[in-house]
Formats: structure tokens, C-alpha cells, sequence
């Protein structure tokens, strides 16, 4: 049988607070429905009240990635002040041997009346989830975060609110929700990238006659097989992506990076929103000085045609695609950059991003595909094949009939991806 009389407030667990404490309205009390049959509402009610609540569950898996290395100064309290570790382990909160907290995660808690309370961690994506964009199935005044700080917003609501969806099953009401960032989209001729990080996270409270369950569903892509890299012309130019990593203090990055590069055998390459992607091109099968290796445009599609659609410009004309907010880095080669003909060598860098649907703006999180459109140019006496990305410039222009035919090179697949812990 359901208790007769439900408690005035919750016992477990507590509102998380962020110093000073800002409590949130009185909860209401839900009515208590008969236990047999079960008689679904006319309009949304609370739920029935059990008498002992249950540690959240997850999946097996949970794809959340939860750290718990927060700054003193930005923990957020969880559970009562006398809340043991194993306690605190089993509403997925941190212990750091005196103290419960919530972790860089996104962490879901149902009360026993009736009540959503949803801590959100800015460090729970990379890159870092924008707060200020999180938003629920629906609005109103309990719909926004009850407090916050630098790292953290603290949702609380009853579950009937916010734009909840409430089903039934035989002895069981299911309260289900929906939390989404927003994120900016970058529009061009040929197609629509975003760099910003896009969560979407199902949440359940699920309440029955002797418990309460928390279900938690982090939507994922899937991926595809990995496809082989292309690239044909009648010169033979490779394009290749840097892997290097810096070892010791005061390590140039960069050059750092260009020190090793993935085979084919590590492709689909995994890389973050954001994350640098050091790209090279070189000419091979040269060893004539006086050839020049040139870019014209470089840009991605979520296939390995070239000339599928949709597009993103990465380079035009060897200089970076000035409508990016993320202007691509061009890395010079120079004599000391440990290779046999500089000049024959292509180095640029773009931050990863993900392509967008033009329709929806849903992020599409498909594999990205590199290519250059490349062309040899001769050097010749009072005359430069190097791209002038500042000015204009008739000498680029001339030089331009003194090159090979163009040639474009492409690169294995690029996936978008969670970060390695």
C-alpha cells in the first residue's frame, strides 16, 4: 500500500545549494493515488510517494564523462552534510573524504515528492557546454536554474512541469524529459559547420510503490566503417595529418606535431569540436629545388568525392577562408623544419567542427574529408609563388600561369568524437 500521508518535504536528497544558499520555493505535495487499478490522470499530478527512495541508476554504460576533480571554491553540495561515501557513491556524486559533491557531469536526482533536480557541469563537453544555452522540453518560472556559479547551474522543478512527458506502465508512472544546449551555426555557400559542442541528454523519474528510479540516455552517434584514403594527379602529392605531441616543458606544439603523422591504418582519425588538426602536403617523387609546391583551395565534405556536397572552405587560394571565426593557421616550412626541400612542403591548421544540416541545424556528426586542390610552380628570377594573403597581389596572379596543372589531393576520414579520458 501507498503511506497514507505523505511527508511536507523532502527528505532525501537535499537541494544542492552554491554559497550563499538560495532555496527554492516550498515543493508541493502530490496527491495519493489508488493502488489498484491504476487510473491514468486527466491532467498532469504527482506521482505516488514511496516510503524509502533509491539510489539513481544508470545503464551499464554510461556514456557521461564524469570527473572529480572540481575546484574547492566550485563544489556544489550533495546529499546531507552526514552523507556517507558509499551513500554518496550511489546517488553518483564524488566523496573527497569529508565532504559529497557533484562531479564534471551532468547528474540527475528524483526526490520522494516529486521533484527533478538536475546539476549541470560546464566541464561535462568538450568544448565546455555554454549554461547560459541549456534549455528543457518546456518553459515557465520553475524551468530555469534555481542557482549557480562558475562551473555548475542546479536545476530543481517538479515533474509535472517544464514541458514533462508522463506515461504509465502496470504499477509504474515514468515523468520523462529532455535537456538541449543550443549552439552557433556558421553558414557558407556550400554548406553549415558548427564548432560548438551539442548535448542532449533523456531523463526519467520513474516512481512505483516501493522506490524511485532515475534513468539517464545520453543520445550518441554511430559510426560507420572507416573508408581508404584517395588521391590521384599527374604529380604525386600526399596529404597526411600530424600526430606529434609535446614531451617536455617548453615544447613547441607545432613543431611538435609535425614530428609524426597517422598512417592509413589509424584512420577514421578521432578528433574533438575544436580540437587542432595539423595538416600537411607534400610533392613526392621531386628532388628539384626550384619547385614550389602551391595550394589553392582546401576544403572538407562528409565524403571522400570532392565534389559532393555539402562543403566547407578551410583555405582560398592558399590563404585562410577569411568567413571562418576560426581562421585556419598557415605553418611556414622553412630550412630548419627537418625535411630535404622545404619548398615542396604545405603545412596549415583549422579546428575541427562538425557539419550542419542546412534544413534543421541539427549537427550531423559524419566523418569530415580533407582536400587541397595543389599545382607546382617554378621559381623564377624577381618573382615569388608564395600566397599573398593580405593584399592584392598581380605577382600571385602571374605566377599562376608559370604552374603545373592543379592536382587535388584528399585525406582519410575525420570523426567527431568524446574525449579520451
Amino acid at each position: 500500500m501507498y503511506p497514507s500521508n505523505p511527508p511536507g518535504h523532502p527528505k532525501y536528497p537535499p537541494v544542492p545549494q552554491v554559497s550563499p544558499p538560495r532555496p527554492p520555493g516550498d515543493p508541493q505535495n502530490p496527491p495519493v493515488p489508488q493502488v489498484s487499478p491504476p487510473r491514468p490522470p486527466g491532467h498532469p499530478q504527482y506521482p505516488p510517494v514511496p516510503p524509502y527512495p533509491q539510489g539513481p541508476k544508470v545503464p551499464p554504460k554510461d556514456p557521461t564523462v564524469h570527473s572529480c576533480d572540481v575546484e574547492d571554491s566550485q563544489k556544489v553540495p550533495c546529499g546531507n552534510s552526514d552523507i556517507t561515501a558509499a551513500a554518496c557513491d550511489a546517488i553518483s556524486c564524488c566523496f573527497d573524504g569529508r565532504h559529497c559533491y557533484y562531479g564534471k557531469a551532468v547528474t540527475v536526482q528524483c526526490t520522494k515528492d516529486a521533484q527533478f533536480i538536475v546539476v549541470v557541469a560546464k566541464d561535462a563537453t568538450l568544448p565546455n557546454l555554454d549554461l547560459e544555452s541549456i534549455s528543457l522540453l518546456g518553459t515557465g518560472p520553475r524551468c530555469a536554474f534555481v542557482d549557480s556559479n562558475a562551473d555548475f547551474a542546479i536545476y530543481q522543478f517538479p515533474v509535472t512541469q517544464c514541458g514533462t512527458v508522463v506515461k504509465e506502465e502496470t504499477g509504474v508512472l515514468i515523468y520523462e524529459n529532455r535537456m538541449s544546449s543550443s549552439y552557433e551555426v556558421g553558414v557558407g555557400p556550400r554548406g553549415a559547420i558548427t564548432r560548438d559542442s551539442h548535448y542532449d541528454l533523456l531523463f526519467q523519474c520513474r516512481y512505483i510503490g516501493t522506490a524511485v528510479e532515475t534513468v539517464v540516455a545520453e543520445v550518441l552517434p554511430l559510426q560507420d566503417p572507416p573508408l581508404p584514403v584517395s588521391a590521384l594527379g599527374p604529380i604525386t602529392v600526399e596529404l597526411r595529418l600530424a600526430n606529434g605531441q609535446c614531451y617536455s616543458k617548453g615544447c613547441n606544439e607545432v613543431d611538435a606535431a609535425y614530428s609524426s603523422f597517422y598512417t592509413d591504418a589509424d584512420y577514421p582519425v578521432t578528433k574533438v569540436l575544436r580540437d587542432p588538426v595539423y595538416v600537411e602536403v607534400r610533392l613526392l617523387e621531386k628532388t628539384d629545388p626550384n619547385l614550389v609546391l602551391t595550394l589553392g583551395r582546401c576544403w572538407t565534405t562528409t565524403d571522400p568525392n570532392p565534389h559532393s556536397l555539402p562543403q566547407w572552405d578551410i583555405l582560398i587560394n592558399g590563404c585562410p577562408y577569411r568567413d571562418d571565426r576560426y581562421l585556419s593557421t598557415l605553418v611556414p616550412v622553412g630550412p630548419f623544419s627537418g625535411v630535404d626541400f622545404p619548398t615542396h612542403y604545405r603545412r596549415f591548421i583549422f579546428k575541427m567542427f562538425t557539419f550542419v544540416d542546412p534544413t534543421s541545424l541539427v549537427p550531423q556528426k559524419e566523418k569530415v574529408y580533407i582536400h587541397c586542390s595543389t599545382a607546382v610552380c617554378t621559381v623564377i628570377p624577381g618573382r615569388s609563388c608564395e600566397p599573398s594573403c593580405f593584399r592584392k597581389s598581380k605577382t600571385r596572379i602571374n605566377n599562376l600561369h608559370n604552374s603545373r596543372p592543379n592536382v587535388v589531393v584528399s585525406s582519410g576520414p575525420v570523426i567527431m568524437g568524446a574525449p579520451s579520458q
